[in-house]
């Protein structure tokens, strides 16, 4: 069988997480420049290779002053780690339309092993003529697990930037 090759659609896409502040609001960011990868040998998506990397100078939380520190040595440390990177291990289907997407995600160096729910809305033919795959990915992660510690302790108890990262990925993908 022959592997098909489909490549994200950065127009129809979004990278984007939220993260408590002050431990009762959220703040929202994105990743602005990334690529990623799927290859299939059928078009149940079941046997499924993702691979995925994000500029880390990209990040955008529409705080210039938030995002210079995000890519400081005290987050992301983009100058000696400028890419985030995911690479799947597995894409296992649990019903019709939800999978659990298994991988590694590599941030500042250190890679983890995520398991990932994701929401598949199936293959579609847009206008165009072009087929395409929509993924919704909503998961967490501790931003710890990979070396993201800095910390500020509030006067009132607790910590200005919470631990738990909620990740809120839209995937759209094209056939190649």
């Amino acid at each position: 069988m022959a592997t098909t090759k489909w490549a994200i659609d950065p127009t129809h896409s979004e990278i984007g997480f939220k993260v408590k502040h002050m431990m009762f609001t959220n703040v929202s960011g994105k990743f602005d420049s990334y690529e990623g990868n799927i290859e299939t040998q059928n078009d149940d998506f079941t046997d499924a290779v993702f691979s995925f990397s994000a500029d880390i100078n990209s990040i955008d939380t529409r705080n210039a002053d938030r995002d210079t520190h995000l890519k400081s040595g005290d987050f992301f440390d983009a100058e000696n780690h400028p890419k985030l990177s995911f690479t799947s291990k597995s894409f296992t289907k649990i019903n019709d339309n939800n999978f659990e997407l298994t991988g590694d995600l590599n941030i500042r160096g250190v890679s983890k092993e995520v398991k990932l729910p994701v929401e598949f809305s199936g293959l579609m033919t847009d206008p165009w003529g072009n087929t395409k795959v929509g993924l919704n990915i909503e998961g967490k992660i501790n931003r710890k697990d990979w070396g993201l510690n800095w910390n500020s302790a509030l006067e009132t108890g607790g910590v200005l930037v919470g631990e738990e990262i909620k990740l809120i990925i839209d995937l759209q993908f094209v056939k190649q």
